[in-house]
Order: structure tokens, then sequence, then C-alpha cells
């Protein structure tokens, strides 16, 4: 089966979660958050959940809790994925996966370098895979980032990803 038949036989809407991770970012200065539902409104999907958490083991697991307890089917995840010492959205939401997708970060690292950042790239650090039947992305928090991630790679794939995890045995 290819690729372009796959969202044919996907749902048409898809419900979404947005979890920024920032000690300062409020919802009047998330500007990641706030191109992530943007991007999802002009795609014509939902985000049924917003919130900002602290950049803190604790409130990153306790913010994918709650989405996973929802209805949603993805989770969107922006912010704490640098390499200082505070960062640590990565190793929490790589520790909750049941499965990985190691596609998505190569591929972020990949057009951020052609595209965006150059060599920067390699401080990029990016993960998506799948926590009890949802899909989860983790982006840094950028808006350039996400902007880059929403349309290069999860929007063109989301219901793709989503029509797969419904599959049943």
């Amino acid at each position: 089966m290819s690729g372009h038949q796959h969202p044919r036989q996907a749902p048409d809407v898809i419900s979404c979660a947005v979890i920024t991770v920032s000690d300062t970012r409020t919802k009047a200065t998330d500007k990641s958050g706030r191109v992530i539902i943007d991007s999802l409104d002009e795609a014509c999907q939902r985000h049924d959940l917003y919130k900002i958490v602290k950049d803190d083991p604790s409130d990153i697991k306790a913010g994918i809790k709650e989405a996973l307890e929802t209805s949603v089917d993805v989770i969107l995840l922006n912010g704490g994925t640098g390499i200082a010492e505070r960062d640590v959205t990565i190793e929490i939401v790589d520790r909750m996966l049941d499965k990985e997708m190691p596609g998505f970060g190569e591929l972020f690292r990949m057009l951020s370098y052609t595209e965006d950042i150059g060599s920067s790239a390699m401080l990029s650090r990016a993960i998506a895979g799948v926590i009890h039947g949802k899909a989860v992305f983790s982006m840094p928090g950028s808006s350039g980032a996400v902007r880059l991630a929403m349309s290069k790679l999860i929007l063109p794939e989301i219901e793709h990803v989503v029509s797969e995890l419904r599959k049943k045995q």
C-alpha cells in the first residue's frame, strides 16, 4: 500500500494535546504552543488539551499522563529538549515510550540542518513514539523548530500515524 492511500483510511479529524515545557512561558507568551495550535487549526485538526508545564521531570510526566487519560490521539510536546542540565523532556518521554519512531528525530535534524540552522542541528533533540496507543511527538521549543516539525513531518503523516495505531491485530 502506498503512502498516498493511508490518509484515505484515516479518521477525518485527529484530536491532539499540546504541552509546552517551560519555566518561563505563559499562555500569553507561548509562541511555540500557538504555532502548534494554529497549525492544527489550519490542517482542520483539533486541540482538546493545551497546557504549560514546568521543565521538571515530575511535571512533564504528569502532563503526559493527564493527556493519556483523555481521548486525544496525539500528544505534541515542545520545549525542554536542549542539552542543558535542566532540559529533560527527551529523557522523560523516552522512558515512557512503548515504541519509538526514530525516524522523526533523524528527519527533524536533517531538515533543521539543510533548511534552517546548519551544524547547530546536532544539538537538536527530538523524539517520537507511542505511549499506550497514542502518538507522542516531542520537539524543541523554538517557534522555528515547531513550525518545521509540524509542517514537514507531523501534519503530513498525522492521519497515517493514527490510522496505524487504530489497526487491530
